[in-house]
């Protein structure tokens, strides 16, 4: 393969002089003939000419050509259907406007996402034209996250929730973007079964890019990634409805001319979402009535003044309330010599309910230049949550030692009984916050010879208000003392009572170049940036300088290079101010990150297996922290310390291959190799047992995933291509934790086991107008396209450890008790478009 590169790259620059003394052009634009937008990348061929081109961001094109003779152009693009042209001969000098419409290759879910590339800021860019049957558990986009981005896994919360971890951070160090709106989410949660919908709706999304580390200085202050999705600007109308047993969604999108001229437009997307996950938690160890419900309404909806003149309008309302009444609970757990029985009897209830939403505009000038284009954005948004946690629940807990011999008459009876007892946690905890900002940010594109310059810049204002209002405490007993046990009084476990007001400004401002330079052997980008921020409470200023380059030899087009290198400093939010107690400590600083990254992308071909090309990107990094604040995770809950009292590092292999394993069904394979340690100042650590006891310097940090891989796959059956099936696997080595209130010394020493997932759904395409595929007595032939699906979510049966229970018995011993995952589940999903 390498050899006909080469030879290829050869013949091409033998071959240049002849085509640099001619102007005889083919141009125009690329386009996805489902979503009229341009398409990136995508590669013009003339074979009989052994020439190529490629398109730009925009899928604007343009190909020399030889004068007066007869063509046969390709235009190919992973994720899309090729298209041939036979174009006529061009008379010398003459010009040829030809645009192209592409049509989406649709895989087994209804998913059409085309090859992705990494751009000169180090995003891994994704070109979505639509998520139609997204079979996860969660029904939440950041599911497919894993399969798509570097670097990243689901975390402790696993099927259940939306939150992942990227390269040994927690889910706060992410940034998620909407059309240049930053994403919030609630700060309460504990548990995966609590979560509702995330903010991106699968059904508005055009696009993405993701960065797993190194990213430019435009975006704002965390330690691990960047999301930014881009929610379409539709031209036409569409719809679409779908139900499962575990929830329904709906969407509306299209556009409409209002105005004197014909730019005078108003597109708008609205989408609806319902999610109900008491069919999956039926499943769990705990018994009970479950009454979860889940609602989401979003729209964006933009007007075209003038030709350059926009404004767009972004507005999201979620409310995500939780009922559940446990009755009783068994779990067994230990080895085949030693098996241990957790009963619990329930009284009480939990009531929690989570209500936070959006609004947002934004004001967007690009006038129409050809020299040094320009463009300008004014955007203002305001987040609320108000936030209700309430539970009173008795636990009557009885933990025993069973018999586990199968030829003994007592086989599964109690032998010993190792501790019984009540667990009573209560709670009456709000939280309201509401975060303002406006951002004023804009760029231009200065050109010359061969050369590009792309600066940018940008000021941003934030307000922060936090009321926080916490009433909770435990009670434990076991043997009919109170615990701890002291002897002389009853004392409580533990009681937080307090009430915060926290307000909190924040100013941010960057500038940044990306520097293009196309050399006769090679093509080079630079991006260099500096973000400055400053945090009123901890009366703090702090400057962020980033940079990149990417090396993209001019024989091997296929194959690119970047080096990057960044300072990344994270703001606290409340729950970095907030102890473990309740009191608040509002002079804890920013985390700091330091970010050093190389990276290889690399289209090839594999003749024996696709007539595609398929890419591979690759990334090693090393990060290192200082003025960390410790935490803790149960389950989903994130529990800081609000110091900075730590340093550590993170560092590891990221791979990614995806292509067309199956022809017209692309399937990805990601794998990770991770490291992630830190140090507490003040604290000698110490490993090991009684008198083998050792001093270490750094321990694991609770996102210390040594090994993770995600795999997507896609087949159909070759003599009904309606027929398709998908095969969803994730594993990953466990990750790490230590005994609950006593986890600073001997810092997490314990692993869960390790988590491994297969999903597979099975699709059926009943109608489809483009191919008529049931004939005209279809009863679906109102429809654009209409799915069926089955999936089984968990086939092998797995069990997959949340969080660990601790139950102390009166002589202080301490055992942790799994808290796991939904079992197997089969899901029935219907959907329509139209």
């Amino acid at each position: 393969m390498m050899k006909k590169l080469f030879f290829l790259a050869l013949f091409i620059v033998m071959s240049a002089s002849e085509f640099i003394a001619q102007n005889t052009v083919v141009f125009g634009r690329i386009l996805d003939a489902s979503t009229n937008e341009g398409v990136e990348a995508a590669l013009i061929i003339i074979e009989s000419e052994k020439i190529s081109a490629e398109s730009d961001q925009f899928g604007n094109y343009s190909i020399n050509v030889k004068a007066g003779k007869p063509l046969v152009i390709k235009f190919s693009r992973l994720g899309y259907d090729d298209v041939t042209y036979n174009i006529d001969g061009i008379k010398e000098n003459g010009k040829r406007y030809l645009n192209v419409y592409l049509s989406p290759t649709t895989s087994d879910l209804g998913v059409t996402v085309t090859a992705a590339r990494i751009d000169d800021g180090g995003m891994v860019r994704e070109q979505v034209s639509e998520f139609k049957i997204l079979p996860t558990a969660s029904g939440n986009f950041e599911s497919i996250l894993p399969s798509i981005a570097l670097g990243l896994n689901a975390g402790s919360g696993g099927e259940l929730s939306a939150q992942y971890n990227v390269r040994g951070g927690n889910y706060d160090e992410n940034l998620v973007y909407i059309n240049d709106f930053e994403i919030f989410r609630p700060q309460l949660i504990r548990a995966g079964q609590q979560e509702g919908l995330s903010f991106p709706n699968i059904d508005l999304i055009k696009d993405i890019s993701f960065s797993s580390g190194g990213y430019d200085a435009r975006y704002g202050n965390k330690m691990s990634s960047v999301l930014d999705i881009r929610y379409k600007r539709p031209d036409v109308s569409k719809a679409s409805i779908s139900a499962s047993l575990l929830g329904a969604s709906a969407h509306i999108e299209g556009s409409k001319r209002i105005g004197a001229n014909a730019y005078n437009k108003l597109r708008y997307l609205i989408g609806a979402r319902y999610k109900t996950n008491k069919y999956l938690l039926s499943s769990q160890e705990t018994k009970g009535e479950y009454i979860p419900d889940f609602v989401d309404m979003q729209s964006y909806i933009t007007y075209d003044l003038t030709r350059s003149l926009q404004v767009a309008v972004i507005g999201n309302y979620n409310t995500s309330s939780f009922l559940f009444e446990p009755l009783s609970r068994t779990t067994t757990l230990g080895l085949i010599t030693n098996t241990i029985r957790f009963n619990t009897a329930y009284e009480g209830a939990e009531r929690d309910k989570f209500v936070h939403g959006l609004i947002g505009t934004s004001i967007n000038f690009l006038p129409d230049r050809k020299s040094n284009p320009y463009f300008i954005k004014l955007l203002a948004s305001r987040y609320s949550g108000s936030e209700q946690e309430n539970f009173d629940i008795l636990g009557y807990y009885r933990l025993s030692q069973i018999e586990s011999d199968f030829t003994s008459e007592d086989f599964g009876k109690e032998t010993a009984l190792l501790g019984s007892g009540i667990q009573h946690r209560y709670a009456r905890n709000y939280l309201y916050n509401e975060i303002k900002n406006a951002e004023l940010k804009g760029g231009i594109e200065l050109t010359k010879g061969e050369s590009n310059h792309f600066l940018e810049g940008g000021i941003k204002y934030q307000s922060e208000l936090y009321e926080d209002l916490l009433n909770e405490w435990e009670r434990l007993d076991s043997a009919g003392y109170s615990l701890p046990y002291t002897g002389s009084e009853v004392t409580i476990n533990r009681v937080y009572k307090t009430r915060n007001v926290i307000n909190n400004q924040k100013a941010d401002a960057f500038v940044q170049d990306k520097y293009t330079y196309n050399g006769e052997s090679y093509k080079l980008k630079i991006t260099g940036g500096l973000r400055a921020s400053h945090s009123q409470l901890a009366a703090e200023m702090f400057y962020s300088p980033r940079a990149s380059i990417q090396y993209i030899p001019e024989s091997k087009k296929n194959i690119s290079y970047r080096l990057a290198w960044g300072i990344y400093y994270q703001s606290p939010f409340y729950r970095e101010f907030r102890l473990a107690n309740g009191d608040t400590n509002t002079k804890v600083r920013s985390q700091k990150s330091v970010h050093y990254v190389a990276g290889l992308n690399y289209d090839f071909m594999w003749p024996s297996v696709s007539k595609k090309p398929f890419k591979l990107i690759s990334e090693l990094y090393y990060k290192r922290f200082t003025d960390l604040i410790v935490y803790d995770v149960d389950n989903v809950r994130i529990a800081y310390s609000a110091q900075n009292n730590a340093y550590g590092y993170a560092s590891g292999l990221d791979l990614r291959i995806n292509g067309e394993f199956v022809p017209n069904a692309e399937s990805w394979v990601n794998l990770s190799i991770l490291t992630t340690k830190e140090s507490i100042l003040g604290v000698q650590h110490m490993r090991g047992r009684d008198t083998s006891k050792y001093v270490v310097e750094y321990v694991p940090r609770p996102t210390d995933r040594l090994f993770n891989i995600s795999l997507f796959f896609q087949d159909y059956l070759p003599s009904n291509k309606n027929f398709k099936v998908n095969v969803s696997y994730a594993f990953g080595t466990g990750l790490p934790f230590g005994v609950k209130e006593n986890n600073t010394v001997n810092r997490n020493p314990f692993r869960y086991k390790p988590y491994q997932r297969l999903d597979i759904g099975f699709s059926y395409l009943i109608w489809d107008r483009l191919t008529k595929n049931k004939g005209e007595h279809n009863p679906f032939k109102f429809s654009e396209k209409t799915w069926v699906s089955l999936e089984v979510y968990n086939i092998m049966d797995i069990v997959n450890t949340a969080s660990v229970t601790w139950i102390r018995t009166i002589t202080n011993e301490q055992y942790a008790i799994n808290n796991n995952l939904t079992s197997r589940r089969v899901n029935l999903r219907f959907r329509m478009d139209f």
